[in-house]
């Protein structure tokens, strides 16, 4: 195959004498072009079916991104792209097209056929009645004095959406429609987050769960948290995190704040993503800035000036204290609903909390990503738990298969956990949330106080 030769004079490109293929790193591309598998290719004359939001990763290489949501492509998918060339210095602790991967999708695909991985009407259902209730809450919370049962509902509700609605949506995952897909999405800002740094943050976290420099979500929390079991003496290890199974509830409790606060919002450019290396200047993420920052205001307008102005309104000035704790209890009630949930899916006991440590040491091989997903990851729970997390209970089916929609979870979940068991790929079940919750303390316990360190250095007594 050749390519266009004409931009070979940028910076940093050379010229294959052997292919006449312009050469170069990832550095240097175009913010309108993606790298996938050590090609390069340009988005500006490709229409992608799922919409412009493709745009939001131009200037990087989306290899991993591209085959954890694109489980049905093969390489003549990527034809209908424009290819320009080639990097040099592309690489991955990842393999694809392993035997694990064939058959869990072979099987999986037997019960969710293609083109059918989308929203259902049960799931539709499920989001409209969580955005009704939404809406009917949020109009008796800006148009009436605050009260702490409001408080209490209006943050759940909104926790609701950010589970039932705009996570399948950014996820693409909603409907095959990338209209339906976008507007729902924005179920984010609806709630105080901001659509297009989410999808930034949680498609980089999907990508590299629990890597661990890769994943912005590893280290979000951190210093208050530490989710990665760092090795004792690491300089990110502090007195009080041996506490923290005890204290990080009310720690994330401050997560809505931190997002109605985040100035992120005003550049687009989350921080987490951008320390690992993921450029977020481009074009798209540029156009939508003025859009974020409106919404955001709006948000801020409706859900905090607006209760605060009620208030005063109807008992003068000496009611603004009391406004601003229901209002942060408002959003201490969205925040644990769903960092606590969150927390979960990732941080239990005998979880994988480094997953490609063996291909960035001696053996140098690659692990499986799906493999690498499962191991990461947990499920609890069933039908029930669904209906209310939006299917974020079924943690190792989302990560296999994250642009399918939760709605199919269920169903899929016997499957996996079969083909999981035959590959020899560790599956971790509680069939009750409490079980997860209990497990996720204890593993915040051992990751904090290193004590899964303390028993691998620990010498051998030389007791019979």
């Amino acid at each position: 195959q050749r390519f266009n030769n004409d931009d070979a004079v940028l910076t940093g490109t050379a010229v294959d004498p052997a292919t006449q293929t312009t050469v170069m790193q990832v550095k240097d591309i175009k913010s309108t072009e993606v790298v996938i598998d050590g090609t390069i290719y340009d988005l500006t004359s490709f229409k992608h079916p799922g919409g412009e939001s493709v745009l939001m990763f131009g200037g990087n290489d989306v290899t991993v991104q591209y085959k954890m949501i694109h489980p049905y492509h093969t390489r003549h998918h990527l034809e209908k792209m424009k290819a320009t060339g080639k990097v040099s210095d592309t690489e991955s602790d990842y393999i694809f097209d392993t035997d694990f991967e064939r058959e869990i999708k072979k099987e999986v695909f037997k019960i969710v056929n293609r083109g059918k991985e989308f929203g259902t009407n049960g799931y539709f259902a499920r989001a409209f009645f969580y955005i009704g209730l939404y809406a009917v809450l949020d109009f008796f919370w800006t148009t009436n004095t605050t009260s702490l049962k409001m408080a209490v509902a209006f943050g759940v509700s909104q926790a609701l959406i950010g589970l039932n609605v705009q996570h399948d949506a950014n996820h693409g995952a909603a409907s095959k429609k990338h209209w339906i897909n976008d507007l729902l999405g924005f179920g984010a800002d609806a709630i105080g987050g901001c659509k297009w740094n989410w999808m930034s943050q949680h498609w980089t976290h999907h990508a590299f769960t629990n890597h661990n420099t890769r994943d912005p979500d590893s280290f979000n929390a951190e210093p208050m948290l530490l989710f990665n079991d760092y090795p004792l003496g690491h300089e990110a290890r502090q007195v009080y995190h041996k506490f923290q199974s005890v204290f990080f509830l009310p720690v994330l409790s401050f997560y809505w704040l931190s997002m109605v606060l985040n100035p992120q919002t005003f550049t687009l450019k989350h921080a987490g993503v951008d320390s690992i290396g993921i450029r977020q200047d481009n074009d798209f993420l540029k156009s939508r800035r003025s859009w974020a920052i409106t919404i955001r205001m709006v948000y801020v307008y409706l859900n905090i000036a607006r209760p605060i102005m009620n208030g005063v309104a109807a008992s003068g000035m000496g009611s603004i204290p009391t406004s601003l704790f229901h209002i942060l209890v408002m959003g201490a009630c969205e925040s644990v609903t769903l960092a606590a949930l969150f927390a979960l899916s990732h941080n239990f006991e005998q979880v994988d909390r480094d997953p490609t440590k063996g291909a960035r040491g001696d053996d140098g091989k690659a692990v499986c990503w799906f493999k690498s997903q499962v191991e990461t990851s947990s499920t609890y729970g069933s039908f029930i738990a669904g209906a209310l997390t939006g299917g974020l209970n079924f943690q190792v089916e989302h990560h296999l298969f994250p642009r399918m929609s939760s709605a199919w979870y269920p169903y899929i979940a016997p499957t996996v956990r079969k083909v999981c068991k035959k590959h020899g790929v560790r599956y971790a079940y509680y069939p009750w949330v409490h079980q997860n919750f209990i497990s996720t303390v204890k593993y915040l316990h051992q990751a904090g106080t290193g004590s899964n360190w303390e028993s691998i250095m620990k010498p051998l007594s030389g007791d019979l």
